[in-house]
């Protein structure tokens, strides 16, 4: 009878929003507990087990929303240390939690402190350690393990972040130079979860790259999305910036952007969000190449940027950067053509990583010297007299 009732005068509950089900999660909430330590034995002076200590371990295949669904409302909480006694003088430390993050994670306490980050398999670090056994120095009384509110904050690592306005084509070019399979339509916000496809040459090299929801005028003061997903980018060694060659407009409301204020305006929200984003390497695309009069609009811009004092003595005040980000191209290209223009581009885009690996990465050894080395190693040896 109380079923009959309930379903007769209950409420219809509406499904969420598609991208509100969404299988990508950034950023996961949880509550930590580090084991206590064993009590001790003061008569015979034993010694208290060790608390266990949680633990996050890099883990490629690992998720975040894996992490929310097993541990939804739950407190994670390592084992106690054993209690000394006669028959077993020294306690058994407790049993360590170790909670598998995917690799990119943050981790913060609830103070804002950030206890560590996980950028390689199987890196750990300790977020709630155990309390120490009993022992003469604290009267033999074990102590409470650390206890905290943590936030796992993902940032995507990504060879390449697309940077552009909504509706300027990344989700069309992810699609035509990588595997992924974003949501692409002819209106804006398409993309509201970042993306990340890889793309791979014909020598198997492969590149990562993370396609970001669009920013629009504002975002600094939360307007859109806001700069919710930049975070995205810090991670990133070079950033390709898209720009719709016919600029933007996000409503009549607003203004009419044209290319390059568009371009002029992601820099400054770049500027606004961190001015270190402007430091990165960075390679300009203009899309949509295949419309009349995109000639013309590409080669103004390649002129302005030629003359950059130009362009900040005639742009409004209100979108003009403290500082222009440096292009080390500028490239014209057309996504849903998938022709010479985006294989010019996977080839650009392969030979700026080459080069941003061999000015910062001091591991890379020239080729002449480690042939050498080598075959310094495989030489036949002959025998020795000792």
């Amino acid at each position: 009878m109380v079923l009959i009732f309930r379903s007769l005068f209950c409420k219809e509950l509406k499904k969420p929003r598609d991208y509100l089900r969404s299988k990508f999660i950034d950023s996961v909430r949880l509550h930590v507990k580090g084991g206590t330590g064993g009590t001790g034995l003061p008569k015979l002076g034993g010694l208290g087990g060790q608390g266990g200590c949680v633990y996050c371990v890099g883990t490629e295949t690992a998720t975040l929303r894996r992490i929310m669904s097993k541990f939804r409302g739950k407190t994670i909480t390592a084992g106690h240390g054993e209690d000394s006694r006669k028959t077993k003088i020294i306690g058994t430390p407790g049993e360590d939690i170790k909670l598998e993050v995917p690799l990119g994670v943050t981790v913060y306490r609830e103070d804002g402190t950030v206890l560590g980050s996980i950028d390689k398999e199987d890196q750990t670090v300790i977020i709630a350690r155990g309390g120490p056994g009993g022992t003469p120095q604290n009267n033999f009384l074990g102590h409470f393990g650390q206890t905290h509110h943590i936030r796992l904050d993902l940032k995507l690592i990504a060879d390449i972040g697309l940077v552009g306005f909504p509706n300027a084509g990344k989700s069309s070019l992810l699609k035509a130079i990588s595997r992924a399979k974003p949501r692409i339509a002819n209106y804006p916000f398409t993309t509201i979860k970042p993306n990340k496809g890889v793309m791979v040459y014909a020598d198997k090299r492969q590149i990562s790259i993370a396609d970001l929801p669009g920013l629009i005028e504002g975002a600094h003061v939360n307007i859109g999305l806001g700069h919710t997903f930049l975070k995205h980018v810090e991670r990133t060694k070079l950033l390709l910036f898209i720009a719709d060659v016919k600029g933007f407009q996000l409503s009549p409301k607003h203004p009419n952007r044209s290319c390059l204020e568009t371009v002029l305006l992601l820099n400054k929200e770049l500027e606004l969000y961190n001015k270190e984003f402007l430091n990165k390497p960075a390679i300009l695309a203009i899309n949509k190449m295949d419309l009349p009069g995109s000639e013309e609009t590409l080669h103004r811009i390649k002129e302005s940027y030629n003359n950059k004092d130009n362009i900040l003595n005639s742009i409004p005040e209100e979108i003009r950067p403290e500082r222009l980000i440096e292009f080390d191209d500028i490239i014209g290209i057309s996504a849903l053509e998938r022709g010479e223009s985006i294989e010019q581009l996977k080839q650009l885009l392969r030979r700026r990583l080459d080069q941003f690996a061999d000015e910062n990465d001091p591991d890379i050894v020239e080729p002449s010297k480690l042939l050498r080395k080598h075959t310094s190693m495989l030489r036949e040896r002959g025998p020795r007299v000792t």
